[in-house]
């Protein structure tokens, strides 16, 4: 064979592998790295307003992120990156974000609304948010050591009707004062 015509095969041939590379879907872990910038590596957060989303059930991370791509979760930049995921991406994607651990985060908070938010967690909470907010089981969301201003603009966002409450929360939540419900969350952001 030629030299030009092995050139060209040569040529060719790597063509046709970066054209399958390409076209390659991507992978689960690929996807949950996307997360990285908002979110952390591994999910874990180092931003406060920014919850960690390591460890979450993968049935809850794909609920959070079709509710976002359709609207009904209030959101600044979320439904616009989930719009981007096909159904089949999400739960890849999810797979990977349950199988990370849960992350633990260094905050101030308050020794005393911490004692508090403890007995309000026991008699509003612990049904629901089992093991102080840190099993995924429960599909409810992971609460345990989550960053404080996080915790506190999602309880807004419940009470404001940007986010729809399951009725159980509802009805506990409406049970709450103001100053029990930041006690509560400063026993979740507490927890190490």
């Amino acid at each position: 064979m030629s030299i030009r015509k092995t050139v060209a095969v040569v040529l060719g041939s790597g063509l046709m592998l970066g054209a399958t590379a390409l076209s390659a879907a991507p992978t689960g872990q690929m996807l949950a790295d996307t997360c990285a910038g908002c979110h952390g590596t591994d999910g874990a957060s180092t931003g406060p307003a920014t919850p960690s989303i390591a460890g979450n059930a993968a049935i809850y991370i794909v609920d959070a992120m079709n509710a976002y791509k359709s609207g009904d979760r209030h959101s600044t930049i979320m439904g616009r990156i989930a719009k981007g995921y096909s159904d089949g991406e999400i739960e890849a994607m999810a797979e990977v974000i349950a199988s990370w651990p849960v992350h633990k985060t260094d905050q101030q908070v308050d020794a005393d609304k911490v004692a508090m938010g403890a007995e309000v967690y026991e008699d509003a909470c612990v049904k629901c948010h089992d093991e102080k907010g840190s099993l995924a089981d429960d599909e409810a969301g992971i609460l345990y050591s989550q960053w404080l201003p996080y915790l506190t603009y999602s309880i807004e966002d419940f009470k404001a009707g940007h986010r729809e409450m399951p009725k159980k929360m509802k009805k506990a939540v409406e049970k709450l004062s103001d100053e029990q419900l930041d006690a509560v969350n400063q026993f979740f952001a507490s927890q190490k």
